[in-house]
């Protein structure tokens, strides 16, 4: 090979490198062996703390919900672990039936007529279904509440932000009893494509969302309904039954890790009349000239397989092993299962909120119903506050202040099936102590 490129050494490879940096001695000790390394890494790793170390209070988009350990499972099975996205219908049939068995579940899930494959996360679900908007009725504007999580709006900015999209935020206030939004119906006008909302929303509330469908789709939009922590529909209505004509939701409530805040799967349904732009993949069920099942890719909508400009988005791939562990996550639990798992979290989130509200100072601001998650407003900044607790080994909400001006002494805090009453009883006498 080097004689074919004209070069005698290996070396002579590297000559556009500066020549003080081509092969810097390293100082490096002495190699371990492997049960020496594999100490050392564990000594290393027990300096971090997780959420099965301590009592986790964090949500705010990412939810400690128990994972059956069925799910690691089923998602380490080497048919599903190693094998590659498939390109062409007829690669992978076993792959193909998992994402046609996971787009049925989203649909029930969700309520609608169909799902794709998944896309990377909930956030990228909400930026799809936004320009998918944007599609269908070609239409640019774009209002969000001010009620979806910030980092979701920040992720739809991004999606559109090179095309000069008009994005308008209906405003949040903390008024005597609780909080308030502004309707987001006082700023759709006859160009906005689509009016995003989030149930429950960031601060937990539960919203009354009859009517909204019907008024947005008079004015010409669509209405996107994002869910956060889906257990939630184990107990509410589904995006579909509020009148949703696309829904989203973040997966990593659906059997998946926290894994420092990814990967994940983002889920996404809309109506069947708007299918034909619904991003990604869909895998759809056909007969053989035999007669027999089978399953193909269909749609194939991507900027890989049709010209970029007809493409309806430029996601190249589908979180394929992360959907098999959500498709696992409900069909072990259930819906009798599901709605367990959402009794048990708002059911403790409801016993939190009456003990942290009887405190001095404290104050439960997010409107009641509420799922699992409620804004607390405290006599502290909530950063300083939420470091302090570290010191009593609790991993304790998230403050809001730097999204929301006004609300630097609320912290974010939420609850599933995993945190006992004695977790909440320790977090009420810490915060008291402070």
């Amino acid at each position: 090979m080097l004689r074919v490129i004209g070069i005698e050494r290996v070396e002579q490879l590297f000559s556009d490198v500066p020549e003080d940096a081509r092969f810097p001695t390293l100082d490096l000790p002495p190699a371990l062996t492997e049960l020496e390394a594999s100490r050392h890494l564990t000594a290393l790793a027990s300096r971090n703390v997780s959420v099965r170390d301590w009592p986790c209070f964090i949500g705010a988009g990412a939810y400690n919900h128990y994972v059956p350990s069925a799910v690691g499972h089923i998602m380490g099975l080497p048919a599903f672990y190693t094998s590659y996205t498939p390109y062409q219908p007829e690669v992978s049939q076993g792959t193909l039936q998992t994402m046609f068995e996971f787009q049925s579940l989203v649909c029930d899930l969700l309520g609608l007529d169909v799902a794709n494959s998944s896309v990377y996360d909930g956030a990228s679900a909400v930026g799809e279904a936004v320009l998918m908007a944007q599609r269908l009725t070609r239409r640019e504007r774009v209002v969000l509440a001010g009620s979806v999580n910030p980092q979701w709006r920040d992720v739809v900015r991004a999606y559109v932000a090179a095309r000069g999209v008009d994005m308008a935020t209906s405003q949040i206030s903390l008024e005597s009893d609780g909080l308030r939004e502004q309707r987001v119906l006082d700023l759709v006008d006859e160009h906005t494509a689509c009016v995003v909302v989030q149930q429950p929303d960031f601060f937990g509330h539960v919203r009354d969302l009859n009517g909204l469908s019907d008024a947005v789709r008079e004015r010409g939009a669509l209405l996107v309904v994002g869910v956060a922590d889906p257990t939630s529909l184990g107990l509410l209505k589904s995006p579909g039954e509020w009148g949703a004509h696309i829904a989203t939701a973040e997966g990593q409530s659906l059997g998946l890790p926290l894994q420092f805040g990814g990967p994940w799967a983002g889920l996404m349904a809309c109506k069947s009349e708007y299918v034909r732009q619904l991003p990604g993949r869909i895998a759809g069920q056909t007969l053989d000239h035999d007669g027999r099942r089978g399953f193909v890719l269909t749609l194939q909508a991507r900027e890989q397989h049709i010209r970029r400009e007809k493409a309806t988005s430029n996601i190249c791939t589908s979180q394929t092993l992360l959907a098999i562990g959500v498709s696992a996550y409900l069909s072990l639990m259930g819906p009798n299962g599901l709605r367990e798992v959402a009794r048990q979290s708002h059911a403790k989130a409801v016993y939190a909120a009456g003990r942290l509200g009887a405190l001095a100072g404290f104050e439960v601001v997010t409107p009641r119903p509420f799922y699992n998650e409620f804004l607390l407003r405290t006599p502290h900044n909530a950063g300083w506050l939420q470091r302090e607790l570290v010191n009593d080994k609790l991993l304790a909400g998230v403050p809001v202040g730097a999204d929301y001006p006004g609300l630097d002494d609320a912290l974010l805090l939420a609850f599933t099936e995993q945190n006992t009453r004695a977790e909440i009883d320790r977090l009420v006498e810490a915060l008291g102590d402070h």
